[in-house]
């Protein structure tokens, strides 16, 4: 049992609209740190540091958030393969990928044990969870498409739950999975003691995986095959072929494999289980004031109780509140009554109806050179400040409807503009006229700070003509 290798298999994708203002298209709640210094995705791998037998980390995400995603890996320092989805097909195809992948690396001889984990969820007892995932080895090594299954401690209507069958040693047989009851059915599955809530997290080998999709769902697993034999390496991911991975059926695990199968068994666990599916959630997480109130960042409170708090800068006061949910970024401030938090996605959509910025990017933008953050706007111009890292660079571009004028608050800039290469450092300035070709690069040991003075009729984000980029953008 001891020479078994497991490959975590982190699936990184998901929007987290409930979550809005801190949650936006290009920085979802996965890459939010919520509950403490490190955010939910590099939390899920940092809780199992100690596993025996882990072997490298598979990350499936998607296009618009691999730099993402492989920074925050490195800050951990956590080495991952990272595949690229390049289109989203549920959790079923993303996982075929991960398990031909393990395969090709470990070899069919030693097929890996697979576990699928969610990068956005909370678990408050680690040991507990490393428990439940030791006693799940077992099972998935001789054969089992094993899921945990959270102990209820209330009857959630927003939550599947999978209803357990005979025991077996540290587990159950798995009888079946239901879909999210009512409130009078969801009581009964809390009395009977035999449902759980569904995790969405999973233990299996990978070759009996791909057995199940071959039995259950044989267009994933060609359409997976495909994708995966048609796959580039592009930077340190790799690219899942388009057309063979857009053409596979958009499934769940529980629905193309789960559902199934008669090898499932369910492994409970009771780890302070929490998908942070909405504000409300926070509530139930870490410790409170002696109030009920959980909050984040400047916060003071008079006469506030059971309420979420949280502020990215600006103080955020509160007088005589009950039972809210307030949220302030430097570009949104959300106020909401805690008992509809799972209605702030409505509010998300009725953004995104109105074309509104605030639903994509958040106010400091991460790209794979550095970050952006705007500082001032108005009608002809726009003020940002621009971090670059250590030896990285922005793409050889140049504008057709702005110019730009780049004052060095930090560092050293080594500057392309035109025909000129410029060494600038702190207090020194140049101008890049409209559509003159220009780069930004950061020769330095330590960050580069400019602050960008935009001007023009136009100042959009897809006003840029890149002529040469290292990341292939």
């Amino acid at each position: 049992m001891n020479s078994v290798v497991i490959r975590p298999v982190i699936l990184c994708g998901g929007s987290g609209t409930r979550l809005w203002p801190l949650s936006r298209t290009h920085y979802p709640k996965q890459f939010l740190r919520l509950v403490d210094d490190f955010s939910l995705l590099q939390n899920t791998l940092r809780r199992l540091n100690g596993l025996p037998g882990l072997g490298t980390t598979i990350a499936v995400a998607n296009e618009n958030h691999r730099f993402l995603v492989a920074e925050q890996l490195l800050e951990i320092r956590t080495k991952a393969d990272i595949l690229l989805e390049p289109v989203a097909r549920n959790t079923a195809p993303a996982v075929a990928a991960a398990a031909l992948q393990a395969l090709d690396e470990e070899g069919e001889q030693a097929s890996p044990l697979l576990l699928i984990l969610p990068s956005d969820h909370v678990i408050a007892d680690v040991k507990a969870f490393q428990h439940a995932v030791s006693a799940a080895i077992p099972h998935a090594a001789a054969g089992a498409l094993v899921t945990f299954g959270v102990l209820p401690d209330r009857p959630e209507v927003g939550y599947g739950y999978i209803r357990r069958g005979e025991p077996v040693v540290g587990g159950y047989a798995l009888d079946r999975f239901v879909e999210k009851p009512d409130a009078e059915t969801a009581q009964t599955y809390l009395d009977s003691g035999d449902y759980y809530w569904n995790s969405g997290m999973f233990m299996f080998r990978a070759d009996t995986y791909l057995e199940a999709l071959d039995r259950f769902a044989p267009g994933i697993r060609q359409c997976a095959t495909m994708a995966v034999a048609g796959a580039r390496r592009d930077l340190d991911f790799l690219r899942l072929d388009q057309a063979a991975f857009a053409a596979s059926p958009s499934d769940s695990i529980d629905y193309a494999v789960m559902e199934k199968t008669d090898r499932g068994v369910v492994v409970p666990l009771d780890a302070g289980w929490n998908d942070i599916g909405a504000w409300d959630a926070l509530a139930t997480i870490g410790q409170g004031d002696g109030n009920g109130n959980r909050q984040r960042g400047d916060v003071l409170t008079v006469d506030t109780r059971d309420s979420v708090l949280l502020s990215e800068g600006q103080l955020l006061a509160t007088v005589g509140v009950r039972d809210l949910i307030v949220v302030a970024t430097p570009d949104a401030v959300l106020v909401a009554d805690k008992s509809k938090a799972q209605d702030v996605k409505l509010l998300v959509e009725e953004l995104k109806r109105s074309a509104r910025a605030e639903t994509e990017f958040r106010h400091i933008v991460h790209r794979p050179w550095g970050s952006y953050e705007g500082l001032a706007h108005g009608p002809r111009y726009q003020v940002k400040r621009i971090l670059v890292k250590p030896g990285a660079s922005l793409s050889l571009q140049k504008h057709h409807h702005r110019a730009e004028h780049w004052v060095v608050v930090k560092g050293t800039a080594l500057i392309v503009r035109g025909e000129q290469s410029l060494l600038l450092s702190e207090n020194e300035s140049t101008y890049i006229p409209l559509g003159v070709v220009h780069r930004l690069e950061n020769p330095g040991k330590i960050d580069l700070e400019i602050v960008e003075v935009q001007s023009g009729s136009y100042l959009g984000e897809d006003d840029i003509v890149r002529l040469q980029d290292s990341y292939g953008r």
